[in-house]
């Protein structure tokens, strides 16, 4: 199967139309009015990136939250309490908490009981009394959790400690039927998701308003940014707030009081930078044969020869009888192998030098190879030192 390398364009330009004075009434002047202040600022945001874009704030963050419950209230779809045992465990202490104590030796056969995993992002400077979103996952056999109720279940962080409680009804994006042995679904059963389905408990300490100095982590490590994001900070903010500490985290030096210093980050995360020149990098999935390159991927000249080998393996069943009248003589199945190996004649194909992405795919789509050749090929012209970029497989 042929592949071809499509090269992506690049976003079109805006340009500002003529001012015309249209004749209308007013409310064609407030439409030219409006346009006329829209397109400026179009064009504006098109002239560079802004900090916030590509960098953040460090010990801003998220934090991940994981909880087991059970989920109830199920139309006879949830876990087989005889393969899974720890759901009939659960439900037995949910009720010994409630006051209601089970005989022993109770056999429960339950069907409208399922043990998930909840699982949920707290976000940063988020307080008690507030609430978040958290999905829910069975971890048993169960066929659906489509109209179920998760009750109370404590979410914990990596310390051990809870920092909110999830309750709710679950919305399931999927239906499906069974009848007969046969089976219809659509999109999957066993998840859903409670928006602002868990209440916070605890907040999480940050070092946003602690210390003189902030922090700034980019996105990506490179030196040539960093410079470019502390130039443009202290022209705008003045001499000496920025400090780039190496390629990666930019110091500022930031107001004690907490209302300044949320004002100083708003007013440096809207500085505006010319976009930085990425790093020329080729993305290569080696599980789907996808290929992605970026504008700063460049080819030096150089010569392509890929053959295409195949083998070939069949097999022939053999029967060896033994003589007449032989005494103790069998009768042997045996197999005889035949190989054959095919090679295409591979032709030499020279590759001129290429400056731009266009001309890169030009020439990798004129070898006419498949997803796992160019693989191949991109990873001898690398080793050759004729691809001006690097090449990260995934």
């Amino acid at each position: 199967m042929k592949t071809e390398l499509l090269p992506i364009p690049p976003a079109p330009s805006v340009t500002r139309a003529p001012a015309v004075v249209p004749r209308g009434g007013w409310l064609a002047v407030a439409l030219a009015l409006l346009l006329g202040l829209v397109w400026p600022v179009a064009g504006a945001s098109a002239q560079g990136i802004r900090v916030k874009e590509i960098a953040s704030v460090q010990g801003v963050r998220t934090n991940q939250l994981t909880g087991y419950g059970l989920v109830v209230g199920l139309d006879g779809t949830g876990d087989q309490t005889t393969q899974m045992p720890y759901t009939a465990q659960s439900l037995n202490n949910q009720l010994q908490q409630l006051g209601l104590s089970l005989p022993p030796g109770a056999n429960l056969q339950l069907k409208n009981v399922a043990a998930v995993m909840v699982t949920g992002q707290l976000p940063a400077f988020a307080q008690p009394g507030q609430m978040m979103d958290v999905t829910v996952s069975s971890i048993g056999n169960a066929k659906s959790l489509r109209g179920g109720t998760l009750i109370t279940t404590p979410l914990k962080g990596a310390d051990g400690q809870i920092y909110a409680l999830a309750q709710g009804n679950l919305l399931v994006g999927g239906a499906g039927a069974s009848a007969g042995g046969s089976k219809v679904q659509i999109n999957h059963l066993s998840a859903g998701r409670i928006p602002a389905g868990a209440q916070i408990e605890r907040a999480v300490a940050t070092p946003f308003a602690l210390g003189e100095t902030i922090d700034l982590g980019l996105e990506a490590s490179d030196f040539q940014t960093a410079l470019r994001v502390t130039d443009a900070i202290n022209k705008k903010l003045g001499v000496g707030t920025a400090s780039a500490v190496d390629g990666r985290v930019i110091r500022l030096r930031a107001p004690g009081d907490p209302n300044a210093r949320v004002g100083f980050l708003a007013a440096v995360e809207e500085v505006r930078l010319d976009a930085p020149i990425p790093v020329a990098k080729v993305i290569i999935n080696a599980r789907t044969g996808s290929i992605v390159m970026n504008q700063a991927v460049t080819l030096a000249a150089c010569a392509v020869s890929h053959g295409n080998l195949s083998v070939s393996i069949s097999s022939t069943p053999v029967i060896s009888q033994p003589n007449p009248l032989s005494v103790g003589g069998q009768t042997v199945v045996t197999e005889q192998a035949n190989i054959q190996i095919s090679q295409d004649k591979g032709s030499l194909i020279a590759v001129p030098a290429a400056a731009q992405l266009a001309d890169v795919v030009r020439v990798l789509n004129a070898l006419g190879a498949t997803p796992q050749d160019l693989v191949a090929i991109l990873q001898a012209i690398k080793a050759s030192g004729a691809l001006n970029a690097e090449l990260e497989i995934i």
